[in-house]
């Protein structure tokens, strides 16, 4: 029943890099529109990237030029490469469809902590 298994979080310097990983346990992966979230404290969930099914790609403006959304298709799998992290970015990563719902459900999300 779990769709979505996200990794690659951790602890990293202001101006460091991390890599998340999103594995999909679902059929056709390659039809659907998928998207990164994230969630810091206090604050709403928000979009931070999203990649079509034909590989176009878009971004919040915070994350503009720092972050890189890819996808292997034939690994049902997703990615978010995050270069240049600011404290700012600090939230729990998730990974979903881009259209989500109210009864959308959501994984764990992999940590992400930007610190010195």
């Amino acid at each position: 029943q779990v769709q979505f298994v996200e990794s690659g979080g951790g602890l990293v310097q202001p101006g460091g890099s991390l890599r998340l990983s999103c594995a999909a346990s679902i059929s056709f992966f390659s039809l659907y529109n998928m998207a990164w979230y994230r969630q810091a404290p206090g604050k709403q969930r928000e979009l931070v990237a999203e990649i079509s099914i034909g590989g176009s790609t878009n971004y919040a403006d915070a994350v503009k030029g720092r972050f890189t959304i890819s996808r292997e298709n034939t690994k049902n799998t997703m990615y978010l490469q995050m270069n240049s992290l600011k404290p700012e970015d600090t939230a729990v990563y998730y990974c979903n469809f881009r259209t989500v719902r109210i009864d959308t459900k959501w994984g764990q999300g992999t940590q992400v902590t930007v610190s010195s």
